[in-house]
């Protein structure tokens, strides 16, 4: 549970209470892939289906598919050879690919089409030579991936402390990445501070921050801005979901929690809240969120008021190995 400040108001009267509900929320395109890619391998191929890594950051889901029959695991080792493997959503290093081909692994890659995308980009600006600074967070399963494309031309910046401290070759060939998952206004920051050092600076050819990121931003900043309280569900190991409270913060809501699940809410959080607003990381199932509402109609709350800033309606396609094999089983 994440505890980014503590409300402090006079009672409120029961009659102007408010709940407002972030829409868009919750699971975005690449990650319902990623959920129902584990689910139909399972369906597929039977119990265990192995995932390296979490397939999603959130806890709930991964407990779901372990009582399926899905067993995560950290890292190759511990997949017994031919055995089948996913590759999470966050996506994965080449040679990661190489390792599971030489442990005569069958794989699938579940690895996000937007995620995909930046690789693709990695790759094409170290063919030119480029040196590549990736903005995200050091330890970050995507970054690791994205990295790994051109260790030898990426260089890891966080945040625009790190500024100072870029070497590059040729101050004309330099290119920025990101994680797809940061803050919008984060990553701005970070790239005009590059782009002073180094005004030459080529940026990627599309926008590298994912749709479901930028929309749950823009809808807890509108929800977040005059809110007495903001409740943000999703794991602490979900880069989007934390930022959602700091988002909302930095929006204006004199409190933001951010909890896995309603277990977690403090009912001590709402003495004196009138406005609360509620949302979710875009790897948390709506049932969590729901699990939320109702334990603030528990305490007084209204039913809660849908606020829609945006319109989802992206889905991708299966991974490929995965509908082959679906289509050869007669079950596509």
């Amino acid at each position: 549970m994440t505890d980014l400040g503590t409300p402090t108001f006079l009672p409120p009267d029961q009659a102007d209470l408010a709940v407002r509900l972030a829409a868009p929320r919750g699971y975005c395109a690449g990650v319902d892939r990623a959920v129902i890619t584990v689910e139909k391998a399972l369906d597929l191929y039977g119990s265990p289906v192995y995932v390296r890594k979490q397939i999603v950051h959130n806890k709930h889901v991964v407990a779901d598919l372990e009582s399926r029959g899905a067993i995560f695991v950290e890292e190759l080792d511990e997949v017994p050879s031919g055995e089948t493997v996913v590759f999470s959503a966050h996506g994965v290093s080449p040679a990661v690919h190489t390792d599971a081909a030489e442990r005569g692994l069958k794989t699938i890659d579940a690895t996000c089409p937007l995620v995909t995308k930046v690789h693709h980009e990695a790759r094409r600006f170290a063919t030119d030579d480029y040196d590549i600074l990736l903005i995200g967070h050091e330890g970050h399963e995507e970054v690791e991936g994205t990295a790994g494309e051109a260790p030898e031309n990426i260089q890891l910046v966080q945040s625009p402390a790190d500024v100072p401290n870029i070497v590059v070759r040729d101050p004309a060939k330099v290119a920025w990445l990101s994680q797809t998952t940061l803050s919008v206004d984060e990553t701005m920051d970070t790239v005009d501070a590059i782009r002073e050092r180094f005004p030459l600076l080529l940026d990627p050819p599309s926008d590298d921050i994912c749709y479901a990121t930028q929309n749950r931003q823009l809808a807890i900043k509108e929800i977040g801005a005059d809110a007495d309280l903001v409740i943000v569900v999703g794991s602490a190991n979900s880069s989007n979901s934390v930022r959602l409270a700091e988002v909302a913060l930095e929006a204006g809501a004199k409190a933001a929690y951010r909890v896995d699940d309603a277990s977690e809410v403090d009912v001590a959080w709402l003495e004196g809240v009138r406005k609360v607003s509620v949302t979710s990381g875009a790897s948390v199932p709506d049932s969590l969120v729901v699990g939320v509402l109702e334990l603030l109609s528990e305490h007084g709350y209204p039913d809660a008021e849908a606020v829609h800033t945006a319109e989802e309606s992206l889905i991708f396609a299966l991974p490929p190995e995965l509908r082959r094999d679906l289509r050869a089983a007669g079950k596509s």
